[in-house]
């Protein structure tokens, strides 16, 4: 792409928000590359989804792995390997400390999961010595969700990571949740929080947590979007319940993101959207040195490609 294009494509999007994850790819493709460093990139969805990535210009990637199961996967797929560069490790939890140190190195802006469990991978972040995490630092699962029942894309969390959030790590997803939205090009993001009802029942821990975080944000202490809860989830994605209710809401019926009071609730509704909705995703791991793409062994290559491309738009 000529720089005048790109000046044109970027001008396009600093007025407008994202609604689809096409776009995302475009807006990313403007920008300078980013590098990729991918753990134990021996299968094919990992490779195929960072081949996508690397063909559309939006990384540089570097497979940390075992060379002969890299370059088997390639020949099936017919890509040229010599488009990625190679670091030798047929040990998988080996694999994952490697891509750490080069990612430490200064060698690399994005952190992937490839061939290797979720643990061993979230290890190799946490680990004291050689991993990606700053002290104190709060892990977090952010997804963007391309809904077609939805008629905007939405940024939730976390459907991955904290199983039972409390009420300063709901304040830590809620940043990241802003901040992926502002990043989508939306000026002040509408945040729901959500409860299993809008009423404030003090007995309900998730409508308590709710209410100060709204009240916080009403007072300054969150800025830079609306926030309101506690809202039901029909409420925060539909207008005409948050009518029939009679609750008047910036955020009501138009959230841009869902803040879930737990993983389970998240995690449902994720799945719920991909596997009976036909909805398209992409996600990543924040809150370490760099954006972290955790994606399913069930995922696509096409989600993890929509991954990866949300974590350069994040990566520093």
């Amino acid at each position: 792409m000529f720089a005048a294009d790109k000046k044109i494509l970027l001008l396009k999007y600093k007025d407008m928000s994202i609604t689809k994850l096409d776009q995302l790819v475009e807006l990313v493709k403007s920008q300078p590359k980013k590098r990729l460093v991918a753990a134990n990139a021996n299968d094919a969805h990992t490779i195929e989804a960072v081949n996508a990535a690397v063909e559309m210009g939006v990384i540089d990637a570097t497979l940390v792995g075992d060379p002969a199961a890299i370059e088997k996967v390639c020949a099936e797929l017919k890509i040229d390997m010599n488009k990625f560069k190679i670091v030798p490790e047929t040990v998988d939890v080996k694999a994952a400390a490697t891509a750490c140190d080069l990612i430490n190195n200064g060698e690399g802006d994005i952190l992937m999961k490839g061939l290797l469990p979720t643990d061993k991978y979230m290890r190799a972040i946490l680990n004291k010595e050689r991993g990606l995490c700053p002290p104190n630092a709060t892990l977090t699962h952010v997804t963007v969700i391309e809904n077609p029942s939805y008629h905007k894309l939405l940024i939730v969390g976390d459907v991955a990571v904290i199983p039972a959030p409390d009420l300063k790590q709901k304040q830590v997803i809620l940043k990241y949740l802003i901040a992926t939205g502002k990043a989508l090009g939306i000026e002040k993001p509408k945040a729901a929080l959500i409860c299993a009802t809008e009423q404030m029942l003090p007995g309900m821990q998730a409508c308590v947590d709710a209410a100060i975080i709204s009240k916080m944000a009403d007072r300054g202490q969150i800025g830079g979007a609306y926030v309101d809860g506690p809202l039901s989830f029909d409420i925060a994605i539909n207008k005409e319940a948050a009518e029939i209710k009679k609750l008047k809401s910036d955020v009501a019926g138009d959230a841009d993101c869902l803040l879930f009071p737990n993983i389970e609730t998240g995690n449902v509704f994720y799945k719920t959207c991909t596997k009976l909705n036909g909805a398209e995703l992409g996600a990543c791991l924040m809150g370490a040195k760099v954006p972290c793409v955790l994606s399913s062994r069930g995922d696509t290559a096409r989600t993890k490609m929509y991954s990866i491309t949300l974590a350069a738009l994040l990566s520093k």
